[in-house]
């Protein structure tokens, strides 16, 4: 499947969870990048601790739940690509002589846009990674211990490189995005207080 094309080598360098954040909220990576402190909060450093967890059980683990019989799992993979100008800590990869499959663990029910293009960024690096075809990866949703197939389409692909330009433009002209207007997410959000306009 052909890479999205990207015209010239884009500044600043994002990483995956803001393009994750950006999707989920604009506000966030907004904040991120010029709030003065980052809250920490209960469901943050739960999430962190469910990951290491589950690493270690995929460590002796078949896999099966990815549909496969033979693969080599690598776990906590940096990735950066100069030409996307993005950057990411994948979880786990899983390689085979023919293909490479990203893999993010979540501690969410279910699997949103932003999971969807956040595990999409991830495949195009990989694809940089290691120069083989990534068609599909696999999102291992933690609480019910299964893993849902994500397939790259050319439309995911190209929502993620408009979505990293989108980004770009609101960093550099430093204005702050309107929020998310599924205002339900605003009640969990770290960030929650800078949001004085709504209410």
């Amino acid at each position: 499947m052909a890479m999205p094309s990207v015209v010239a080598l884009p500044e600043p360098e994002l990483t995956v969870t803001d393009l994750k954040n950006w999707v989920y909220c604009p506000r966030v990576p907004y904040y991120m990048a010029f709030a003065p402190h980052r809250p920490t909060t209960f469901k943050m450093e739960a999430g962190q601790g469910a990951h290491v967890h589950v690493t270690d059980l995929e460590e002796r683990r078949s896999l099966r739940a990815y549909g496969l019989t033979e693969g080599e799992r690598v776990f906590g993979v940096k990735l950066r690509s100069a030409r996307l100008g993005l950057v990411g800590w994948l979880d786990m990869a899983i390689l085979t002589p023919q293909a490479a499959m990203p893999v993010e663990f979540k501690t969410t029910a279910g699997v949103s846009l932003n999971h969807r293009l956040q595990l999409t960024a991830y495949g195009l690096l990989v694809e940089e990674r290691w120069g083989r075809p990534v068609e599909r990866g696999y999102i291992y949703l933690i609480p019910s211990r299964r893993a849902q197939t994500v397939v790259f389409t050319e439309e995911l692909r190209q929502q993620v490189v408009t979505a990293l330009a989108e980004l770009r433009t609101a960093l550099r002209t430093e204005a702050k995005p309107p929020p998310t207007r599924q205002r339900a997410k605003c009640a969990d959000c770290e960030f929650r207080r800078y949001c004085a306009d709504l209410g």
